[in-house]
């Protein structure tokens, strides 16, 4: 189920809410402690003001809420409130039993005992939830994973506590994909908010039509795009509607990761069957990968892994993703010279990949050692880019391939200052804007422009192509 979280002040708004989402969600849960005390003292009412089923919680500042009454009132507007149609109530584990839990009997609510943790993943998390099904009917922990080690410990729930009824949450960036693959962790539902109610709580609309999360099931093929930081990307967007337009059941998925054999040791668990590689990674994946592409080989990076029997098989699209927009040029001799800012994953392929065209090259990096990695490699020059200003008007594309001026630090310009004559191609790989700070100037001297999302799009393509075997569907918008 999908569980729209209310956190509106008037029962009123919060019915409206509950249309407005209706055909996104299965459930609701009306969280007292955001109502207005005047509405809280009539929370009965609520069940019959909606369609779905409604957990009652009312949670306290040490568990996440705002209640700020004393223990014993906030029990006695429970109670109160229990008078309702509710069909679950959400009762705090180190509550003792209580009226609230005796209505609730009485009037077959079910019950959920919950325990939060907004610092880490108790290293007792199996055990704590085994005790909590003792006590309820339902056992709830949302816990905050602190690396992906963490996050792979909750979708071991599942094997430990098989046919215990459970909902299991991990929150903040880390615990994104918890919430998205939440049946995959054995968790009867996962929370939605408009509001973010939670660290990490994401829309009951993109969870129910960007991800399809809740038609999961044991035969959907799991993909996804690893990174640091990742829950920017519109990859997700790209492959889902892809796989929904060819009818193909699978799901791709962001994961925040901080270690690569952490993230290589989950994807063998879940049984992955392929993913993209973002930034740091695409040079560290290569150790993990018993097959890899010409491309690969020549580029020293990876922006794709699949599945191929018995191993790990590296790919990278991003040299034809990126090519593709500006070949016309380079062929017709537009395009002679280039300045590459940024000597990360993404530059391996893009100088190769200019340099496999006969553009001349000059690399440009504030770590001069990682510029000359990849200068030695492809035969092209490198230099600071404390230096980029002596490349004005010498150089007639410009590429942007660092993560300077990606969202939220929308006014970083890498170059900042540099003198554009108004003649340069300049091309900036990030996405997210479309028009970085560094377009946003090149576009006011009059430059040639190509945005992120044309390489993303391209490259993306190719990527769907190796996981699925089919063409991306051309009926389908990407939404890029």
């Amino acid at each position: 189920m999908i569980c729209l979280t209310l956190s509106d002040s008037t029962l009123e708004s919060a019915a409206k809410r509950v249309k407005e989402n209706r055909d996104y969600i299965d459930i609701c849960e009306l969280r007292l402690d955001y109502l207005d005390e005047s509405e809280q003292r009539k929370a009965a009412c609520f069940p019959a003001m909606v369609d779905i089923p409604v957990i009652l919680t009312f949670r306290r500042p040490q568990d996440g809420g705002k209640c700020g009454f004393s223990e014993k009132i906030r029990r006695a507007m429970m109670v109160s409130a229990l008078e309702g149609d509710f069909k679950y109530v959400d009762i705090e584990e180190d509550v003792k039993r209580s009226e609230v839990e005796d209505k609730a009997r009485e009037k077959g609510v079910r019950i959920i005992r919950s325990l939060h943790d907004f610092e880490k993943v108790p290293e007792d998390i199996f055990s704590k939830l085994y005790h909590l099904s003792e006590k309820g009917d339902i056992a709830k922990i949302a816990v905050t994973p602190r690396s992906f080690q963490d996050v792979f410990t909750l979708f071991r729930v599942e094997e430990e506590l098989k046919g215990v009824d459970k909902i299991v949450i991990g929150m903040g960036d880390y615990g994104v994909c918890t919430r998205i693959l939440y049946k995959k962790l054995g968790s009867m539902l996962t929370f939605a908010s408009s509001d973010e109610v939670a660290p990490g709580q994401i829309s009951a609309e993109q969870l129910k039509l960007e991800y399809r999360a809740d038609q999961v099931n044991e035969r959907t093929a799991i993909y996804g795009i690893i990174g640091n930081p990742v829950l920017h990307s519109a990859s997700p967007m790209l492959h889902n509607r892809g796989f929904k337009g060819i009818n193909f059941n699978a799901i791709y998925v962001p994961f925040l990761v901080d270690n690569v054999r952490s993230f290589f040791m989950f994807a063998e668990y879940v049984k992955m069957r392929g993913f993209s590689v973002t930034v740091p990674f695409k040079v560290d994946v290569l150790s993990y990968l018993g097959n890899v592409t010409r491309e690969v080989k020549q580029i020293g990076s990876c922006n794709t892994v699949v599945r191929v029997p018995g191993m790990w098989k590296g790919i990278n699209t991003d040299y034809y993703g990126f090519i593709k927009p500006i070949v016309n040029d380079i062929e017709n001799g537009r395009i002679k010279n280039a300045l590459v800012i940024g000597a990360g994953g993404a530059s391996h392929a893009i100088v190769w990949a200019l340099r496999n065209y006969g553009v001349k090259v000059t690399i440009l990096n504030r770590t001069l050692s990682r510029a000359e990695t990849i200068a030695r490699i492809n035969l092209c020059d490198y230099d600071s880019i404390e230096n980029a200003g002596k490349y004005s008007g010498a150089v007639d594309l410009i590429v942007q391939t660092t993560s300077v001026g990606l969202y939220p630090d929308v006014d970083q310009n890498p170059i900042e200052g540099f003198k554009f004559t108004g003649s340069e191609i300049v091309y900036d790989i990030i996405y997210k804007p479309k028009m970085t700070k560094l377009l946003q100037e090149a576009e006011k001297a009059g430059c040639q422009l190509h945005f992120g999302s044309q390489m993303l799009l391209e490259q993306g393509k190719l990527q769907f192509e190796a996981f699925t075997g089919y063409h991306y569907p051309h009926w389908v918008d990407s939404g890029l």
